[in-house]
């Protein structure tokens, strides 16, 4: 079996042993670019999770990620991977829903509504107004439906899968527009459910006050309430 686990900072364990978000911030890992840092990665609650499932282990979260790049990264790995779909369990966490991915001279942007993301020169009057208008309202019924086509996908080709949320949550989809998506996924209309919130709950802090970040601890737990979820709700039959 492979696990393969994709999403945000959360997933790429930013932080989580050392002060970096990217490989790059590192200055001995320069040439890694946006890839998580060894370190951090080594103690995700993915990689963790695959060493008790004794699972192959594929990461393709990136810290600052958008839906949008999680989206095209694992499609693009189903599309590429020589793994039958069977031998596939798939764990997705959902980064915010206003979040984008701007390709500019062939290099993917994420983008978010901060305000201070970096831009070229070329799009900075864009990414301002993008800021400026961003619906959460609409952004969140976007990423509520494209989210359901994908789930829907992966249940025709038979690939087990499981979705969580970051920080963000769908609360506010009115009833009459919610999802039956059994048990794959974790609490999707749930603000308690979210792996942020979870953690807090349970009595993991992130890594500093300023951080939105969880350390070695918090990864282990996550693990461990995955390992639980997916065992009692036979998403691994």
């Amino acid at each position: 079996m492979i696990l393969y686990v994709n999403g945000d900072s959360h997933t790429a364990a930013a932080e989580a042993v050392n002060p970096h978000a990217f490989a790059m911030d590192d200055g001995d890992l320069f040439y890694m670019g946006r890839a998580p840092h060894p370190a951090n990665l080594a103690v995700s609650w993915g990689k963790t999770l695959a060493g008790t499932l004794k699972a192959t282990f594929k990461c393709d979260a990136e810290a600052a990620s958008s839906n949008r790049r999680i989206m095209r990264t694992t499609q693009e790995w189903l599309a590429n991977t020589g793994y039958d779909p069977r031998e596939i369990f798939m764990i997705i966490q959902w980064s915010t829903w206003e979040r984008e991915e701007w390709l500019i001279d062939d290099v993917w942007y994420q983008i978010n509504a901060s305000g201070i993301d970096h831009v070229p020169a070329s799009h900075q009057e864009q990414y301002k107004q993008f800021v400026a208008n961003v619906d959460w309202n609409l952004c969140t019924r976007s990423w509520h439906d494209e989210i359901w086509q994908l789930h829907l996908d992966l249940l025709s080709r038979g690939i087990r899968h499981v979705f969580f949320n970051g920080n963000n949550h769908f609360a506010t989809i009115p009833e009459s527009d919610r999802k039956d998506w059994g048990h794959h996924y974790i609490g999707p209309y749930d603000p308690a459910q979210t792996y942020d919130q979870w953690l807090k709950t349970h009595g993991h802090d992130t890594v500093a006050p300023d951080s939105w970040h969880f350390g070695r601890a918090a990864h282990a737990a996550w693990a461990r309430f995955m390992l639980q979820y997916v065992i009692s709700h036979k998403l691994l039959t």
